[in-house]
């Protein structure tokens, strides 16, 4: 009768000596095998039991048990990483007491530092120990850790706290997450997204617990092994870059539709320190701040730069607000998504890299039909800049100039236009530089004489309106 026979095998090493480098080529049955090499990348156990032992195996039975750590970038395995892990479990404090439950709530750019921490600290792989912080040292109570929950989770439960979402979303601070029901020991693995590392979005910065220790790498989408079986989910609990101004769809977990683009070749790649989104009050008009500077940058890099004449600068002008919607408008956006101030959304794009670049003139074309969004009056185009001059047509200044209180060249210059067509009989005198009842009124006539109605005949002027007036 054959004696059964246990292999053990240690882990992969980080050691770069020759030994270590050896033997995770070699495979562990190799004839090469020796006894060359760094002791602690190469030990193998063998252990041979006696036939007739309590373990009653058969004639020729043999049991293995071979546990395989996370492969080095470039050697990926068939098998996922060995992360067993613990169930859920409460914060540990100190001497194994229950810690104090924490708030759900969380931003991006603290997950993201969360996870630096560890990984700064090299905190090492444990489905047993808890970090100081109360946190379980294996993958899941990593990601615990990160979204600031109050318990240790396990990849069964990950789940319940995200909203799942396409790869076209991803950004730092969202998981890919694999969790495998019949064998949850068996490739289960979660990871944090920190960005794209290239704009082919093949590959992606992914902070981690696997042994030996907290890291962050260059790693394949999804991971190295199981690929097709992780799902992205965003943290439901995310207070940061979901909020600002309604002029554009932020991405956040009750709002997972927003516009998808393709990266373009060539556009920066994302960063897992990108800034996050200042909110609406940074941009628009009287706006001053480095965040103006920043916006300005980015939009000539992305192929903008033909709307400043000078700057960028701190000081938000109009040259700010064609170049963000000629951005706005690359990216097929219509409508208030492509009114010239930049929301979450449009900031997201811009910082890390995504979306289609500006092309010479794509601000520049007016809206569609009558009506249609973007063309009409202030209820379907005051939020639809035409852009810069076309065709002899004066660009469209924005919607902003011309408002109650308004007082610019611009409303002088639309009167005298609009006088010019025949519509000047509301204005008792002038026209002047300061917006008026006057000026409503005789914009008003003017967009009903282009037989629109209601909200495209309210009054103010969009790009369609101006266009019209002035061609």
């Amino acid at each position: 009768m054959a004696a059964p026979v246990f292999e053990e095998f240690d882990p992969a090493s980080d050691c770069d000596c020759p030994g270590c480098v050896h033997w995770r080529i070699v495979p562990p049955h190799s004839p090469a095998g020796g006894t060359g090499g760094h002791p602690a990348a190469r030990r193998a156990l063998v252990v041979a039991a006696a036939a007739g032992t309590a373990l009653g195996a058969g004639p020729g039975a043999m049991a293995v048990a071979a546990a395989h750590a996370p492969e080095r970038p470039g050697a990926p395995t068939a098998d996922g990483p060995d992360t067993p892990q613990g169930g859920k479990a409460p914060l540990h404090g100190p001497a194994g007491s229950p810690a104090k439950v924490k708030a759900p709530s969380t931003t991006r750019a603290e997950i993201i530092r969360r996870a630096k921490e560890w990984v700064a600290e090299q905190v090492p792989y444990s489905m047993s120990a808890y970090w100081s912080d109360g946190y379980r040292q294996d993958c899941s109570g990593f990601v615990s850790m990160a979204w600031n929950l109050g318990g240790n989770e396990w990849t069964g439960s990950l789940d319940k706290y995200g909203v799942r979402i396409p790869r076209d979303q991803l950004q730092p601070g969202d998981i890919l997450l694999f969790h495998n029901p019949a064998d949850p020991e068996k490739g289960s693995h979660v990871v944090i997204f920190g960005g794209w590392t290239d704009y082919t979005q093949s590959h992606y910065l992914a902070y981690e617990e696997a042994r030996p220790h907290a890291r962050k790498q260059a790693t394949p989408y999804a991971y190295w092994s199981y690929s097709d079986r992780y799902v992205a989910y965003r943290y439901k609990g995310l207070t940061s870059g979901t909020g600002g101004s309604g002029t554009d769809s932020p991405v956040s977990p009750s709002d997972p539709a927003s516009p998808a683009v393709p990266v373009t070749p060539g556009t920066p790649v994302a960063h897992p320190d990108a800034p996050a989104y200042p909110g609406p009050s940074a941009f628009g008009p009287g706006a001053s701040n480095a965040y103006v500077t920043r916006l300005g940058r980015m939009l000539v890099a992305r192929g903008a730069g033909a709307y400043y004449t000078s700057g960028p600068g701190p000081r938000w002008s109009e040259a700010d607000r064609r170049a963000t919607q000629a951005f706005q408008r690359a990216q097929g956006w219509t409508g208030s998504d492509a009114d010239g101030l930049p929301g979450p959304t449009t900031w997201s794009y811009l910082v890390n890299g995504k979306g289609k670049n500006v092309r010479t003139g794509s601000g520049g074309s007016p809206g569609g039909p009558a009506g249609s969004a973007g063309t009409g009056g202030s209820g379907t185009g005051r939020s639809s800049a035409g852009g810069v001059s076309s065709h002899g047509v004066p660009g469209y200044p924005g919607r902003g100039m011309f408002r109650p209180g308004a007082d610019n060249t611009y409303v002088t210059r639309l009167g005298k236009q609009l006088v010019k067509k025949g519509f000047g009989t509301h204005y008792t005198r002038g026209p002047g530089p300061r917006w008026g009842e006057g000026d409503r009124r005789n914009v008003e006539a003017f967009q009903r004489a282009q037989g629109w109605r209601g909200g495209a005949a309210d009054g103010y002027p969009g790009p369609e309106t101006w266009r019209r007036l002035f061609s």
